[in-house]
């Protein structure tokens, strides 16, 4: 053996002449190879002018003097190029770059990133801990951008874990944000890190703000607020409403103070709401309420039964909404409620209920007189008794089913009084369907019984006299009367 294993510095041999010359070289060997900084890793091609002790780390595809070397160390001494052929674990200082990088075995990589990437936990300043893999102890922290955007992102492995960002104090929390527990995002506060309320929650479907425990929003400036945040109930929910009421107040109590003046306020506030599969009941009370009303669209609402527009139980006739020149109450497609315990009118034109493809219920409903009918089903409406009701006023038609309504009343009792007249007749089928079997009526009526025509059916399943009314029915144009 006649060279170092590493380095392969020459050995001074045992019949060796001139053997300073070797020892040289082996010193020079290690004044380039010990504590070894170059110059720059990128240059390809040997320096013209370099000076005495100038070292680089060989770019790829080196040319001239430096040809066929890639990688290797390249050292100006004596007045040549020597080169030293890398080992996998060698370090080197880079001047230009000021930064170190190693060798491992097959190239120049940065010895800083090789040994942190992965690192099992990182403390500056702090000490890490099995938990808290990274800990930071400074004033400030700042994550900057490379010249463009910039993203700090935090990834959680399923939707019922959490992805959040936890502010404490004396390191017991006091507000969270971010992915708690499902894929909705989440506010959260504490007063001891111990006991927690939501303060609001955005639906991650569709972006809905939901307070748990909503603000009592009645400030004319609070209007951005009103349209932005929806409260989600946790329990069932009553708007009162009273002749002397306010539609200032918030309609949460049954007093002049506190109910609204108008049912169309109360159905409004029942809009602007998350009824979280709770039910909303607006509370009328005795008295006689002008102007037509508008059943709303509603979010979180169960079935037609979680809107309730509810008067008076044991004397509906206490309880009167009335109309001119349009419907008392009307159901909208989209829309669902049930109506009961009231006394519904309409003057010039227009319905008692119309279910103008909406989906209504009613019972303990009083019809009172109506210029245009009492019940309409049209736009592929529905409308369903869910128990008796009565009648005590005239119309042109009682039941109106056209451009595929549906009336459905079986089984049910209507209580008539005064032999109201039904000039068109009492129930009028025009592509629809009434669903009347199995009734009582308690009671009589004048005008026809039954109009049906373009394909509408009427089941009755009582006869032709079945009825009321004291005049006979007709079918054309493919009317059904079964």
């Amino acid at each position: 053996m006649e060279q170092t294993t590493n380095l392969k510095m020459p050995f001074i041999m045992p019949s060796q002449a001139q053997k300073h010359v070797t020892h040289n070289e082996a010193l020079i060997a290690l004044d380039a190879l010990v504590q070894l900084s170059v110059l720059d890793r990128h240059v390809a091609a040997a320096p013209a002018a370099p000076s005495k002790g100038d070292r680089y780390i060989v770019a790829p595809a080196p040319t001239g003097a430096w040809s066929g070397k890639p990688g290797q160390i390249a050292a100006w001494q004596d007045g040549a190029w020597t080169f030293y052929e890398p080992v996998k674990g060698w370090l080197a200082w880079v001047e230009d770059e000021q930064r170190l990088f190693a060798f491992d075995g097959t190239t120049w990589v940065d010895a800083v990133a090789l040994g942190a990437n992965p690192v099992p936990m990182v403390g500056v300043n702090a000490a890490a801990d099995a938990t808290n893999r990274l800990s930071v102890k400074s004033p400030a922290v700042l994550f900057d951008n490379q010249g463009a955007s910039h993203q700090v992102k935090i990834n959680k492995a399923t939707a019922g874990d959490t992805a959040s960002l936890l502010f404490q104090t004396g390191y017991s929390g006091r507000a969270e944000f971010g992915l708690t527990g499902d894929d909705d995002w989440h506010v959260k506060v504490s007063p001891d890190g111990i006991a927690w309320t939501e303060a609001l929650k955005v639906n991650r479907t569709d972006g809905r703000v939901l307070l748990s425990q909503a603000p009592d929003l009645t400030d004319d400036n609070q209007v951005v607020t009103k349209r932005n945040i929806r409260e989600r109930l946790a329990a069932n929910r009553v708007y009162y409403v009273r002749t002397d009421g306010s539609d200032a107040n918030n309609g949460l109590a049954n007093t002049s103070g506190g109910a609204f003046q108008t049912i169309q306020k109360a159905l409004n506030a029942a809009a602007g709401i998350d009824f979280g599969g709770f039910a909303v009941t607006v509370q009328i009370a005795d008295g006689t309420y002008a102007g037509a009303v508008s059943l709303p669209a509603t979010t979180g609402q169960g079935g037609a039964g979680s809107l309730v527009l509810a008067g008076n139980g044991a004397a509906p006739g206490n309880v009167v909404i009335t109309a001119t020149s349009a419907s008392a109450v009307t159901a909208s497609a989209g829309t669902r409620a049930l109506v009961r315990d009231l006394e519904l009118r309409t003057t010039s034109a227009g319905y008692g209920l119309n279910s103008d493809g909406g989906a209504v219920q009613f019972q303990n409903v009083r019809f009172g007189a109506c210029a245009q009918g009492h019940l309409a089903c049209q736009k592929n409406g529905v409308a369903s008794a869910v128990g008796n009701y009565a009648i005590g006023g005239a119309a042109p038609v009682h039941w109106l089913a056209r451009s595929g309504g549906i009336v459905d009343v079986e089984g049910r009792t209507v209580t008539l009084s005064g032999s109201p007249a039904f000039a068109s007749a009492f129930a009028s089928c025009q592509g629809g369907d009434i669903l009347c079997s199995g009734m009582t009526f308690a009671g009589a009526a004048t005008g026809p019984r039954y109009s049906v025509t373009q394909n509408g059916c009427i089941n009755a399943g009582g006869g032709a006299n079945y009825l009321p009314g004291n005049a006979a029915g007709s079918s054309a144009t493919g009317g059904q009367y079964v």
